[in-house]
């Protein structure tokens, strides 16, 4: 054989085989069968999007909604004064994802750490004197973003309801002012919106910007997050009010994937990020209230910690809809599933089975 046959002969065996190592690495088979498998235990639609290495490497919808269950989706809606949406999912479905909006508000919170108009440290009393009135305005922002500000709040649920009853940010203030306490603030863990409410109405002091237009400003314009927003009703819910599509949240998730770098736009410190996966619930401190489906995850900023290093290797901020966000920095990839169910029995280990099977598929 002439030596330029050879030559081309032994490229196309190097091409064939990085391609044939790209393909074994990327063989979601297995997910596959598990997304047909547990759809209709998660409301009948599903769909997981996976980024690794610059790239959406997995795509994949399941809609098989049985008439039962668009009729709870309709219920769920009413009761939040939404418009119900029973359509097939796909990348760009627009719908609430609940707890998952803690992450993106821990963020947009720490891009005033990161400008230092603000430190982790500061109390919320000296800018929300209504908490020094009744006895609270010692709690910090750490403990905000954290869920150990030590106040007794309410069942998540009815918590929401209760917010989305106020008709101005200073008036959810003063209703949490008026809380009960249940522990010395950073001693307590109880999973609420309360902390991520004060953290909020901290930033808009500061500001003297709406919480909508700072996280437009400061989060969804920079990444291209054209679907995402915390509505447009008199008080931003910074806990759980984010409307979000599948195609917007990966994109958040690559930016904190990459250490706070979005296609060459700093957006977050590498510290900022850091700080974020640094699990709070040390062995000295109480935990009075962490949903079911966290099992025994660690929380940090925002966001619970899948592991106990730090910062983690894996992190996860669910909603009460069942969508389930994760980043896994050993494997540098992220995940997001999005879902709308209420049932929560077997999430813990529904969410781990996920993560494990996307864990073989990108090797």
């Amino acid at each position: 054989m002439q030596p330029m046959k050879l030559s081309r002969l032994f490229l196309f065996v190097i091409l064939a085989g990085f391609a044939c190592a790209a393909a074994a690495q990327n063989n979601f088979s297995d997910v596959d069968r598990w997304l047909s498998a547990q759809t209709g235990n998660m409301g009948g639609r599903s769909l997981l999007v996976v980024y690794k290495d610059g790239k959406l490497i997995y795509t994949k919808a399941v809609n098989d909604m049985r008439a039962g269950q668009k009729l709870i989706n309709r219920a769920i809606a009413r009761r939040q004064g939404k418009e119900a949406n029973t359509e097939d999912y796909t990348p760009d479905t627009r719908q609430p994802i609940a707890s998952c909006s803690k992450w993106l508000s821990a963020a947009l919170v720490m891009t005033f750490i990161d400008e230092g108009k603000l430190s982790l440290s500061d109390t919320v009393g000296r800018f929300l004197p209504v908490l020094t009135q009744n006895g609270k305005g010692n709690i910090t922002i750490s403990q905000c973003l954290s869920h150990m500000t030590g106040i007794k709040a309410a069942e998540l649920k009815d918590e929401l309801q209760d917010m989305r009853g106020m008709t101005s940010m200073d008036d959810a203030v003063r209703r949490i002012a008026m809380l009960p306490m249940e522990g010395t603030p950073g001693k307590v863990f109880h999973y609420s919106n309360t902390g991520l409410q004060l953290a909020g109405a901290v930033i808009e002091k500061i500001s003297g910007k709406s919480f909508e237009q700072l996280f437009t400003e400061r989060i969804a314009v920079p990444l291209g997050m054209t679907g995402t927003d915390f509505g447009k009703g008199p008080v931003a819910l910074p806990a759980g009010g984010a409307i979000s599509t599948p195609n917007d949240y990966i994109r958040f998730l690559e930016m904190i994937l990459h250490k706070g770098m979005f296609r060459g736009k700093r957006i977050l410190s590498e510290k900022a990020v850091a700080d974020m996966q640094v699990n709070r619930i040390t062995g000295d401190v109480k935990v009075a209230y962490a949903p079911a489906e966290a099992g025994n995850f660690g929380y940090g900023f925002g966001e619970w910690v899948m592991d106990n290093i730090s910062p983690s290797n894996a992190v996860t901020s669910p909603g009460l809809f069942g969508s389930f966000p994760w980043i896994d920095n050993e494997r540098g990839y992220a995940g997001f599933l999005m879902t709308y169910y209420i049932k929560n029995d077997g999430r813990n280990q529904r969410y781990k089975q996920l993560k494990q099977l996307v864990d073989k598929a990108v090797k």
